[in-house]
């Protein structure tokens, strides 16, 4: 798949198909090109935790996403919780931010890898959907997630079962200025 056919092919999919697995190999491949993503002076501070184990997976589903999430993610084989350690991107040498971002750097680097990790999955033929509505303290609890780390998303990975149009794009007019 070229890689403008994963970009406008992606949908945040809220309806999997039943019944299906996704090889562990496929999963790390899909983390391992994630891991490209530029960074904050090269410090790679993304974290991945993820939930195959069916038990494992239905108690992360129930116990740290509300409802209309568990919903959306009901048939999902697979669960990606995504963090970033703290005080790394943005900072000097004595954990001092460099400027008015602070741990957003960390977060916007996050997003780098995130969004390196959704096209990776659309070219294995798989789909996403990214929740921040979820319970950081259950997901710390339920996957020893250190407070070091801050828990940015969950992302649901597994096969469409619903074929959603494009969302209406803004017009470029809207949204830069040329000087």
């Amino acid at each position: 798949m070229e890689l403008k056919d994963a970009i406008t092919t992606r949908r945040s999919i809220r309806a999997y198909k039943a019944d299906t697995t996704i090889d562990k190999k496929i999963v790390l491949d899909i983390i391992a090109t994630a891991q490209h993503a530029p960074s904050w002076k090269n410090s790679q501070t993304g974290r991945y935790y993820i939930v195959m184990d069916s038990e494992k997976l239905s108690e992360v589903k129930t116990s740290c996403l509300p409802e209309f999430n568990q919903k959306n993610c009901k048939n999902a084989p697979v669960l990606i919780v995504t963090t970033f350690e703290k005080s790394c991107a943005g900072f000097d040498k004595e954990k001092n931010p460099v400027n008015e971002l602070g741990d957003q750097w960390g977060a916007y680097d996050l997003g780098l890898q995130n969004q390196l990790l959704i096209l990776a999955a659309r070219e294995y033929g798989l789909d996403t959907l990214i929740m921040g509505i979820r319970d950081e303290k259950a997901l710390r609890e339920h996957l020893n997630i250190p407070e070091t780390q801050q828990v940015v998303a969950v992302i649901s990975l597994g096969y469409r079962d619903i074929e959603p149009t494009a969302p209406k794009r803004k017009e470029l007019e809207e949204i830069i200025k040329i000087y």
